[in-house]
């Protein structure tokens, strides 16, 4: 199923989702951010959401932008942001201080070493972050993103892929 085709089956009552998914991924839609950037937090935003059709819609677009690379550091970055956005969330929110002050021991070499640019791999990240809703991580990817130069709107881009993607899930799942 290809995203035009996605498309077709988003309900009325959603229209607005089904053109900003259009918009989001378009040049136009994300002018801050290159091909492998926007499809990488596409493909990483509808892994993060779990819902099968839009995940399969989006790959199949992507497939054509993205090389096996990027679409590998897409799945990881949901992966690897599925674990961490749970533990930083939970820091974040427990009152006891004792916690941030033990070590993680949870293993996290993908994100120092992705397999692609770093910057594209915080991108998909802070993406993922933004759906899964850590407030902690998203302050860590936003701060390593501004000291590689990334601009405000650009990490704007990607969690408006994000929030659209997320949003379409939930349409599509609510409708299954």
């Amino acid at each position: 199923m290809s995203i035009q085709e996605l498309k077709n089956i988003i309900p009325d009552y959603a229209k607005d989702l089904r053109l900003n998914l259009s918009s989001v991924l378009s040049n136009a839609g994300a002018p801050g951010l290159n091909d492998n950037q926007r499809w990488g937090v596409a493909v990483a935003s509808a892994y993060a959401t779990g819902q099968r059709e839009l995940l399969a819609a989006i790959e199949a677009d992507a497939g054509e932008q993205l090389d096996a690379a990027y679409r590998q550091a897409a799945r990881s970055a949901a992966a690897i942001m599925g674990m961490n956005n749970i533990y930083y969330r939970f820091l974040h929110l427990s009152s006891n201080e004792d916690y941030s002050q033990m070590p993680a021991r949870l293993r996290m070499t993908v994100i120092g070493n992705p397999g692609i640019e770093k910057v594209d791999f915080e991108l998909f990240s802070i993406a993922v972050s933004a759906i899964n809703g850590c407030g902690m991580c998203i302050d860590a990817h936003e701060k390593v993103l501004r000291q590689h130069g990334v601009s405000t709107s650009a990490i704007q881009d990607a969690v408006r892929i994000a929030a659209v993607v997320n949003a379409v899930a939930s349409v599509l799942s609510q409708e299954a």
